[in-house]
């Protein structure tokens, strides 16, 4: 379907009968001939005339130009179903702790969260994500968005110690329930990540998550760590426990506060768990969402009207270059 994005440039079509100031101009010189200065005023009437048509017809085309025509194409419907889930992800100095596995490579518990949530991300097809970082402080990296693109590349550029070496777990819950106020009516999910405890921030964790069971948000908490990492020293192998800072308790009571679930993650495998457990939740029915694609074209009546100048300079150019016949002495025309 055909479609003009400002037809009230259309009012400006009579404007130039205000400006029309036409005058003919005897190309015949001084020199008089029988019929010969009737003719030259006779097409320079006629060119004048064709002037005028093709000066209209270029200004109805830069009006159509500036009125940006479009071709609506059928509609698309968006998803009306989803969730919104904002993932509060640890950036404490202990998430660079060598003690998980991915296909049988040694990382850091943050690179694992990183291999894990990139996939994660990308199943969240229709809902809007949300990314919080958090150390000593909690910030928001990526408002709540379905562009899931963007929040895996925020994820993806994030460092442990960009904000800080401490755990303020209060302050993350505390920056979600911010966030999820400017929200109507939405299934609100917290997933708060972390390999800590609470050790920094205003917040205390357990009002913040009493603040967010009255606004009905659900928080799942998962911590991050092995329970058993071996390590060499001057006596030998040494075993050591690298979660013993993990408050899983108060993870769990969170979790609980919220209707929600606590995870334990020793693994990738274990981390994973999550996705069941959110692709279980009841979507929100949202409004429906269309959109038309657009194609412009107003780069056609430009085009013509740029074919209709270069026209009218060409005639203006040849009509100036007649000469009138020379005569030479004896009265023979040459």
């Amino acid at each position: 379907m055909l479609s003009v994005t400002w037809p009230l440039v259309f009012i400006l079509l009579p404007l130039p009968l205000f400006f029309r100031q036409t005058k003919i101009v005897d190309q015949g010189g001084h020199l008089q001939l029988p019929g010969v200065g009737h003719a030259i005023k006779n097409q320079s009437q006629q060119t004048v005339k064709r002037s005028r048509k093709l000066y209209w017809l270029m200004w109805v085309c830069l009006l159509c130009a500036v009125a940006r025509p479009q071709w609506l194409g059928d509609p698309i419907e968006l998803p009306s179903k989803g969730r919104d889930l904002m993932m509060a992800v640890d950036l404490s100095g202990s998430m660079q702790i060598e003690d998980m596995v991915i296909d049988g490579k040694i990382v850091d518990r943050f690179t694992l969260i990183q291999h894990v949530l990139a996939d994660f991300i990308e199943r969240r097809k229709g809902d809007r994500l949300g990314l919080i970082l958090f150390a000593d402080h909690a910030y928001l990296q990526a408002p709540l968005t379905q562009d899931r693109r963007s929040v895996a590349k925020f994820l993806t550029d994030a460092q442990i110690g960009l904000v800080g070496k401490q755990t303020a777990i209060g302050e993350a819950i505390a920056l979600a329930v911010k966030r999820f106020e400017m929200v109507d009516e939405s299934n609100r999910v917290l997933v708060l990540l972390t390999d800590g405890s609470n050790n920094a921030g205003n917040i205390d964790p357990e009002m913040a998550a009493e603040i967010a069971a009255k606004r009905n948000i659900t928080i799942y908490t998962v911590g991050v760590g092995a329970e058993l990492l071996e390590r060499r020293t001057i006596f030998g192998k040494e075993r050591i426990n690298p979660s013993m800072d993990l408050d899983e308790t108060q993870l769990q009571k969170l979790a609980d506060m919220t209707n929600g679930q606590y995870f334990r993650a020793r693994n990738s495998e274990d981390l994973a768990k999550i996705y069941q457990t959110i692709d279980t939740l009841e979507p929100v029915s949202r409004d429906q969402l269309s959109y038309r694609p657009k194609k412009e074209l107003f780069y056609w009546p430009l085009l013509m009207s740029l074919l209709l100048s270069i026209l009218i300079s060409a005639q203006q150019h040849f009509q100036a270059g007649l000469v009138l016949p020379s005569f030479k002495r004896g009265g023979k025309i040459e």
